[in-house]
């Protein structure tokens, strides 16, 4: 199968390496492509003759009215010239709980991403992610002030990178869904206890500070914000967070 993957960082890297051990030829394309998803450039020559395009690209920047372009404009530009080539199969990568934090820019461009792909002429999947391990360390990051770090005790449920690629591949080589599919990690841990257990594991002497006000993605959580939608049928991947910190080092 001849698969072309936008977007070459943690999932698109990994998810390209995976596919290509499974045999299909695939390519993953970053910034550095020379590629302008926002407005088209060189996206027609790239997928000729693609069977599958999966788009994994993120926008440079995160404010409001930047991200918001930037996707719909990327989805716009991408579906047409697949729509064009005659792409059979169009996969995004979105997140669980998008449409429960609508209070945050971010969470609505993704939703803005999902509406220009399911009104589209492509055949499609969409695949809401829960957040990944490998975020915490900049969760951790972004709370910071000293020797402390605020972050929320309410819920995640979040998911090893390795988890999300390796059943991304079976959908990417699987018939388009046409529809939303969810995948997360298999157990909801509060922010600050990630956080803690990621300072455990790597010896940082930062202290945690459950602060319920904390926000994630300028929006305010509760323990139903980030995880699976109750009667979603999640897949639910299989490496724990202390599996994940285990394997680490």
């Amino acid at each position: 199968m001849n698969i072309v993957i936008f977007g070459a960082g943690l999932i698109g890297s990994q998810l390209r390496d995976r596919l290509s051990e499974l045999g299909h030829e695939v390519v993953a394309l970053g910034r550095e492509a020379g590629i302008d998803t926002t407005t088209g450039e060189g996206v027609a020559a790239a997928i000729a003759g693609a069977e599958v395009v999966v788009d994994l690209t993120n926008s440079p920047s995160w404010a409001d009215d930047d991200v918001l372009a930037f996707f719909r404009d990327s989805t716009r530009h991408l579906l047409e010239a697949e729509r064009q080539a005659g792409v059979g199969h169009h996969v995004i990568l979105s997140i669980v709980g998008a449409d429960r934090l609508t209070d945050a820019g971010y969470m609505r461009a993704k939703l803005a991403q999902e509406e220009g792909v399911t009104n589209g002429a492509v055949p499609f999947t969409i695949v809401r992610s829960t957040q990944f391990f490998e975020f915490v360390p900049g969760i951790a990051d972004a709370g910071t002030d000293g020797n402390t770090v605020q972050a929320t005790p309410a819920h995640l449920q979040p998911i090893a990178s390795a988890d999300v690629v390796r059943h991304l591949a079976e959908i990417v080589t699987s018939p388009p869904a046409n529809r939303i599919l969810e995948i997360a990690g298999p157990e909801p841990l509060g922010i600050d206890e990630l956080v803690r257990r990621w300072f455990a594991a790597t010896a940082d002497p930062r202290n945690v500070v459950p602060n319920p006000a904390a926000g994630y993605f300028g929006a305010i959580l509760d323990d139903a914000a980030l995880t699976p939608t109750p009667g979603a049928d999640a897949w639910i991947a299989p490496t724990t967070y202390d599996e994940w910190l285990a394997a680490r080092g």
